[in-house]
């Protein structure tokens, strides 16, 4: 896929110590991009940036702190942004936590995986949104297919009273999805300058098979195992060159727009090249994305500029419970 020129453009992309994001981190140093890596762990990260300046000899690469677990990491982070004052040009919320076994919170005590995938983000993009207004930038969003089978359980966000890992992490994915298209109508809306998108990778082989479902394990899961062998023989699962394509497309492609949707094109959205995608019907619900969005700036203290309109009472159907509540 080709890349436009990305000279003199500064490119955020999360969850890039490897796999999927270490790959669209080295396409973008490739085509110019002046790289920033949020990482969670040092070595990681150092480790990245050898591999970014092997593969794009010459670019520009720098890490800074980042756990999206933590709402003290992510405000550190956007304080040293904002004290920077460069306009960031790209943003791709590409980290996350997948289907951890047992229920684990996040620092402030939100289910991992809506802590880490939606709100960490959520809150880091608020936070930073006016270096994103500054470069009129472009956020792509790494959601997920199993966002189609999401679903908000407005009475238990926190997952207290019946955790399933894939469930929970199709909610939090669905939730990303939500957030992605709700950035890009009140962008339109208020003039923010930005564009807001989202992509799925398909079934794409990279640590997320290990690292959550191993989360607190003495054995193994087989999860990782099985998902190695079928992306050794090429069947339902692609490569991370192959994966990253459609966040990649939609975060710098001059086809690809805001407010859509973008994923693999092949059989059951498994592998294949990027085109544009429907949305979920759940992730086209205006009404549950307002109510998304006023209960993320709630519990993360992290406030946007006022929409122009928002969903009315008879819209929400009620208050949603705190995602904290119930917290063991």
């Amino acid at each position: 896929m080709p890349v436009p020129d990305l000279t003199g453009k500064v490119a955020v992309v999360t969850g890039a110590s490897d796999g999927i994001g270490l790959g669209i981190a080295v396409r973008l140093a490739r085509a110019g991009a002046e790289l920033v890596l949020p990482v969670r762990n040092p070595a990681k990260g150092a480790r990245a940036l050898e591999v970014v300046a092997a593969r794009a000899p010459g670019s520009v690469a720098s890490t800074r702190e980042l756990d999206l677990a933590s709402l003290s990491s992510v405000k550190h982070l956007s304080e040293t942004l904002l004290s920077e004052g460069r306009p960031l040009h790209l943003f791709v919320a590409n980290a996350g936590v997948m289907t951890p076994p047992e229920r684990t919170l996040t620092t402030d005590g939100f289910e991992l995986q809506f802590g880490t995938n939606h709100l960490g983000h959520m809150a880091l993009i608020g936070r930073v949104l006016p270096l994103l207004q500054m470069g009129e930038a472009r956020v792509t969003t790494m959601s997920s297919s199993a966002a189609a089978q999401g679903a908000t359980d407005w009475d238990d966000l926190a997952r207290a009273n019946r955790y399933k890992a894939i469930r929970s992490y199709s909610a939090s994915k669905l939730a990303q999805l939500m957030f992605a298209m709700e950035l890009d109508r009140r962008s339109q809306e208020l003039g923010w300058r930005i564009s807001s998108n989202a992509a799925h990778p398909g079934t794409t082989y990279s640590n997320l098979y290990a690292s959550g479902p191993n989360l607190g394990r003495t054995k193994p899961s087989p999860i990782d195992g099985i998902f190695r062998r079928l992306s050794t023989i090429g069947v339902f699962v692609q490569s991370v060159d192959s994966g990253l394509l459609p966040a990649l497309h939609a975060a710098v492609s001059p086809d690809a727009e805001g407010g859509r949707y973008y994923g693999p094109d092949g059989l059951g959205q498994f592998t294949g090249s990027a085109k544009e995608l429907k949305l979920p019907r759940r992730a086209n619900a205006h009404s549950d994305a307002a109510r998304l969005w006023a209960l993320s700036e709630e519990v993360t203290g992290v406030t946007f500029p006022p929409a122009a309109s928002s969903a009315s009472s008879d819209d929400t159907g009620g208050r949603p419970s705190d995602p904290r509540r119930g917290r063991r």
